[in-house]
């Protein structure tokens, strides 16, 4: 199924086809692995214990070491070679997921999963790099809106996946099964290295950029993880969220002063860049902490099997890809502005609606509505979203600015699912489901707001030559790699 909707794309060259199968096909399950266990994590929890802590931590050192290194990433395949980080990526995703797999306690699949999440950071701006270098025009505009609908995908059908195979099969089956996808594009990815990009050996790689950033994001992250178990008198907790707030100051001061940055901050400077990642940060962080809460809130408290409980959250997908194409058309023609502004309004009034859950759990009255509402916001604002920011920068930037975007979003949830313990709790419980879709209707509000004050729409004949992103973006259903 997904290799024959990608060769739709009609490229026209067989070497074009076999690059953006090997893309969309690695990028897709570097993607899915953020979100696929999320319905996984009671049972998770039942097998090896640790309670919440355990839970966040499964779901974040996955984010944290993809969102620090994502963008030092895209350095190494320029110095490398693309398929050559690809084959790298992909080798070692494919052995971390069965880590992940045989895992017999907590720690070690924590462990086994900020692993993953490197070999992950490798594989999707290596990936996005190959299309862009091997397309050029309508054709590029076509082939990244595929790669995108297909990693928005991803994030989307992850929790379904998920909880089909807890219920079916056992929760492990959702690492093991990244092995297929990864064997069958192995000999497509080997016949690439021929017609690989030559290396770029005068760009510096930022290692210490990627460094700071690590600690940077890795400091707080531990410290609002750890607090309910330790509480904030500890030093242990304390003390790494000081060094992490420490190491990301340093790390703005060494963007912005070295010669070849991971992050370069000039890009933020344009209007249109700066303020959709603004709108990207806490769109999807709200779409993090809302799926995270929900889905276990759905098990542990609600009742319901994993199976059911992905499918409780499914109905925003299916409008998601009926309506993102027309949405997406419309903001071609009126500009991304209003729509950035309305999809977050009603993605927030979605999860408020979730308020009315009460026990017993009575799905079609008191979550369907919500998620209902929800998918009419997202199909509103994922293609605008794309649109705005991957158009404000040169075509020559594309992929440095979807790379930062996508950073962006993978560490918003990386940021609010820390944040997770301290909203809900150390236990689920109704007034923590509450407090959580408050705060996750705050982040949507904000969103909106960033986009009503900080996005511009293009002049009227500009907006008709950017239709093609918009066009491109809307495709199937989503931007390109902004999706939580």
């Amino acid at each position: 199924m997904l290799m024959t909707d990608v060769a739709a794309v009609h490229p026209s060259t067989p070497l074009q086809k076999r690059v953006l199968v090997v893309a969309i096909v690695a990028s897709f399950i570097a993607i899915l692995d953020g979100f696929v266990v999320n319905l996984a994590l009671p049972a998770i929890g039942r097998e090896l214990g640790g309670g919440l802590v355990i839970q966040q931590w499964v779901v974040d050192a996955y984010l944290l070491t993809l969102g620090a290194l994502i963008l030092v990433a895209g350095s190494l395949s320029d110095h490398f070679g693309r398929a050559r980080i690809l084959e790298w990526g992909l080798a070692g995703f494919a052995l971390t997921s069965v880590m992940c797999g045989l895992a017999w306690t907590g720690e070690v699949l924590v462990i086994s999963r900020a692993l993953q999440g490197i070999a992950g950071a490798l594989l999707v701006p290596s990936s996005l790099a190959m299309i862009i270098t091997s397309f050029s025009g309508p054709a590029q505009s076509k082939a990244i809106g595929q790669w995108s609908g297909w990693t928005s995908a991803a994030a989307i059908v992850g929790p379904l996946i998920g909880g089909v195979s807890v219920d079916m099969l056992s929760w492990r089956v959702i690492f093991f099964i990244n092995v297929v996808p990864a064997a069958l594009i192995w000999p497509m990815l080997a016949g690439l290295r021929a017609s690989d990009a030559a290396r770029d050996k005068s760009k510096k790689i930022d290692y210490l950029g990627a460094f700071l950033a690590m600690v940077g994001l890795g400091g707080p992250v531990y410290a609002f993880i750890e607090q309910g178990r330790m509480g904030w008198a500890s030093p242990l907790v304390w003390a790494p969220l000081v060094v992490g707030a420490v190491a990301l100051a340093l790390f703005l001061v060494h963007e912005a002063r070295t010669a070849q940055p991971m992050l370069p901050l000039r890009l933020f400077a344009i209007r249109n860049f700066g303020w959709g990642n603004v709108a990207t940060l806490a769109i999807y962080g709200a779409i993090s902490l809302g799926f995270f809460v929900l889905g276990i809130y759905l098990q542990q408290v609600g009742g319901m099997g994993a199976t059911m409980a992905g499918i409780a959250l499914l109905p925003g997908t299916v409008i998601l890809m009926l309506c993102a194409s027309y949405f997406g058309g419309l903001a071609g023609k009126y500009g991304p502005r209003w729509f950035m502004t309305a999809g977050p309004v009603l993605c927030g009034v979605g999860f408020l609606m979730a308020l009315a859950v009460q026990e017993p759990l009575n799905y079609w009255t008191q979550v369907l509505p919500g998620q209902i509402v929800f998918g009419v916001g997202l199909a509103t604002l994922v293609a605008p979203l794309t649109a705005a920011i991957l158009g404000a920068v040169p075509t020559e930037e594309a992929g440095i600015g979807s790379a930062v975007n996508n950073a962006v979003a993978r560490i918003a949830g990386l940021i609010t699912i820390a944040f997770a313990g301290v909203i809900v709790g150390p236990v689920f419980t109704r007034q923590g489901l509450d407090n959580a879709l408050l705060v996750t209707a705050a982040l949507f509000l904000i969103g909106a707001m960033a986009s009503a004050v900080g996005i511009r729409n293009p002049p009227r004949e500009a907006a008709a030559s950017a239709g093609s992103v918009t066009d491109a973006a809307s495709d199937d259903g989503g931007p390109a790699s902004q999706r939580s």
